[in-house]
């Protein structure tokens, strides 16, 4: 209930966003390591608590306008008791938590939120704090680790709440998602949507984890990690394991055989380079009505440069022809360029990763779009990016 209430509350979440470390104690609100001087100048660390003040799940403005205080009596930077205390008390709000002061400061207005009594108070006591040291805060943006029946990571997503975007990142709340392929694009793929709360991101590559990947993938694996020449897919599952939950590893490639393991996908992104087993997983794809994105590059030399182009191709239930009739999608198996020699393009591998996850948001809704286009290609020597096949 703690973390919920302060995902729903706009003043106990800014708190948190902020840093401040916050938690929700027996229907108070506790923020704790709040920096203050004893009377000997020293700096301590202590907890502001006040009750809540609730709507349902969500807070509504403070009932009024003191705190409580556990720590040592406060002083102001001369070693004087601090003219904000209002008297000493003893209240248990927690077995672990007791707090020894009240404080009283009231604006005019009373206090409008949470936010503003909580960082008011703080203020007080941190200004006297800054004349000692200057670095001591009450932001330590503290990590929160998540239950698994909460969240599918590890810890808080705050990035999203503090750009106040979670409804929106909510849309890419999808049950499976699959990379094909975990080269250069695919593995910038997964360093994308790992980030995204999906519930399940299935990996499927059978190659080995080689010296050249290294050095056009995301991270920096070790000589050691090298040597042992893990499967690609058993890598990055341990490498994003840390952050999330929920990536399933599939150490072999899809063909004829396999491709119906995609049935069950909410949406594929296809980066792999053989033509022939990609056709047959396009058109199992196609019979399960699953969208899908594939990526592509095509690459060469020019007076000691590399030239050439990326290509983003979707395709979706409401458009699909153009992956045949103009031929977007290429399934031959052979070819000539440079990107088989495996020169270090890095970057190229995550751009065209990125128009990939690009596209897959706006199908989400999570991008605006305003082309629908099924088809971009990027050409590098021109910077220029063209869109195609609209709907």
């Amino acid at each position: 209930m703690s973390r919920v209430l302060v995902a729903r509350s706009a003043d106990l979440r800014r708190l948190r966003d902020e840093g401040y470390e916050v938690t929700v104690e027996n229907g108070h609100l506790v923020v704790s390591h709040v920096p203050y001087l004893n009377a000997q100048r020293q700096v301590r660390f202590g907890v502001l608590v006040c009750p809540l003040n609730l709507a349902g799940d969500i807070t509504v403005a403070p009932q009024d306008h003191v705190v409580r205080f556990a720590g040592e009596q406060p002083c102001d930077d001369q070693g004087r008791p601090h003219t904000v205390i209002n008297s000493p008390v003893q209240e248990q709000i927690t077995p672990e938590l007791t707090v020894n002061f009240m404080f009283s400061c009231k604006p005019d207005e009373g206090y409008p939120d949470f936010y503003a009594k909580m960082t008011t108070y703080v203020a007080l006591l941190g200004k006297h704090v800054a004349v000692v040291d200057p670095t001591a805060t009450a932001c330590t943006f503290r990590v929160e680790e998540t239950d698994e029946a909460e969240s599918i990571f590890r810890y808080l997503d705050t990035a999203s709440s503090r750009a106040g975007i979670p409804e929106i990142n909510a849309k890419l709340a999808v049950p499976r998602v699959a990379i094909v392929g975990l080269g250069g694009s695919g593995s910038y793929v997964l360093d994308l949507i790992a980030k995204a709360p999906i519930g399940e991101i299935h990996l499927f590559d059978g190659d080995d984890l080689l010296q050249h990947n290294a050095f056009r993938a995301p991270g920096a694996p070790s000589v050691q990690q090298l040597r042992e020449r893990p499967k690609k897919v058993d890598h990055y599952a341990g490498l994003y394991g840390a952050m999330r939950r929920g990536i399933v590893a599939h150490p072999y490639f899809l063909d004829e055989s396999t491709a119906g393991e995609l049935n069950s996908m909410s949406f594929v992104f296809l980066c792999m380079d053989q033509g022939t087993p990609k056709q047959h997983l396009v058109k199992v794809m196609e019979a399960a009505g699953i969208a899908f994105v594939d990526v592509g590059m095509g690459l060469y030399t020019a007076d000691g440069m590399i030239a050439g182009q990326l290509r983003t191709t979707t395709s979706t239930p409401r458009k699909r022809d153009h992956v045949r009739e103009r031929r977007r999608i290429p399934f031959d198996d052979g070819g000539e360029d440079e990107y088989g020699t495996n020169i270090q393009i890095g970057e190229l591998n995550a751009l065209n990763a990125v128009f990939a996850v690009i596209k897959w948001k706006k199908e989400r809704g999570f991008y605006a779009d305003l082309e629908h286009e099924h088809h971009s290609v990027y050409t590098i020597a021109t910077n220029c990016l063209v869109g195609d096949d609209q709907t």
